[in-house]
């Protein structure tokens, strides 16, 4: 006969039922908090040691020395970007209020070559199809806006206790994960490594690709290079197809406005020089910050922007290397 269920072991299995009854309800409500807190982290791993720097050489308070690079962060990283976002947002909106002439424009250039080659190329099917999605996306870019400020005051607020608390909170870590103190040191050692590798390495190259395209904006006489740069920068953290969403569209400029040569040398530059520039330095930057697999960043960039947006360009392939790091920690920690 099989002996029977001790009261403990009820009383335990009862006991963790309500811990994840009552945190199924905590997650599910505070889940729109989940990029402010991914967001934090990131930048607690990239301001640690200057916390450390201030707060022990320095002889800083810890309010005083987590308020001060709370602000540097926010100039020299969050700032510019917001700046970037709105800035693209005030033309998507330009380009959403006046759709069905921007669409009428390249309904009337498509048709010349259409005439000229007897082949169709843009159906009424095809307008139709790309005014609803006009409609029904780029809103939601601008939406985007107001969301991301919201995030970014919570992701503060979340940085500040990190920072001055980090001792504590680090111990915490130590002691109520259930895992070897070898796994433990690999799972944070890892993760650093991870936010290195994507919170630096995926802005830092669709940067340097926007350099190398502003270049040729500027040679060859693009109208509001800056504002293209802008766009640049912001599709080349896109998967598959990034900076083409760019010089693409520019290229066409060129070709309706008659300068077919400036559209041709346009796009030879961009997809040879400027991919270029994204796969040397991408390859540079895995060997110096660490060794993320291509597939992850494609795939994580495509699920973080369906997770959390914008900002899931940096935290989808994050968490996509952070599953497969578990998969690892849990073969060493049970084999």
């Amino acid at each position: 006969m099989q002996s029977p269920i001790s009261n403990n072991t009820i009383r335990q299995i009862l006991f963790l039922l309500l811990i994840l009854a009552i945190g199924t309800v905590l997650f599910l409500e505070l889940s729109q908090f989940i990029p402010a807190l991914l967001g934090a982290y990131t930048l607690y791993v990239l301001l640690r040691g200057w916390m450390h720097k201030l707060e022990f050489k320095k002889k800083w308070k810890p309010w005083m020395a987590a308020a001060t690079l709370m602000i540097i962060s926010f100039i020299v990283i969050i700032f510019p970007i917001f700046l970037l976002v709105n800035m693209l947002g005030s033309k998507i909106g330009f380009a959403v209020q006046h759709s069905g002439d921007v669409l009428g424009s390249i309904k009337n250039y498509v048709h010349q070559y259409e005439v000229r080659y007897q082949f169709e190329i843009l159906s009424d099917a095809s307008i139709k199809k790309l005014t609803a999605w006009a409609a029904g996306v780029l809103p939601n870019l601008l939406g985007a806006t107001i969301s991301t400020a919201t995030t970014i005051i919570v992701m503060y607020f979340i940085l500040y206790f990190m920072l001055t608390e980090r001792n504590k909170m680090e111990a915490s870590f130590y002691s109520n994960v259930p895992l070897k103190d070898e796994n433990i040191l690999l799972l944070r050692r890892e993760m650093n490594t991870l936010v290195y590798s994507n919170a630096l390495g995926i802005p830092l190259i669709a940067v340097l690709q926007g350099v190398v395209a502003l270049i040729g904006y500027l040679v060859l006489g693009v109208d509001q290079p800056i504002f293209w740069f802008v766009v640049t920068c912001i599709a080349g953290m896109l998967p598959i197809v990034g900076v083409a969403i760019a010089y693409v569209p520019l290229s066409l400029v060129f070709f309706a406005n008659g300068h077919d040569t400036k559209g041709i040398i346009l796009l030879l530059y961009c997809a040879g020089v400027v991919g270029t520039v994204d796969n040397v330095f991408r390859f540079w930057m895995q060997k110096k910050l660490g060794d993320t697999h291509p597939l992850i960043t494609v795939f994580g960039v495509i699920i973080g922007l369906n997770l959390f947006g914008f900002i899931g360009l940096i935290f989808g392939p994050i968490l996509i290397a952070l599953f497969l790091l578990l998969l690892r920690i849990y073969t060493n920690e049970f084999k």
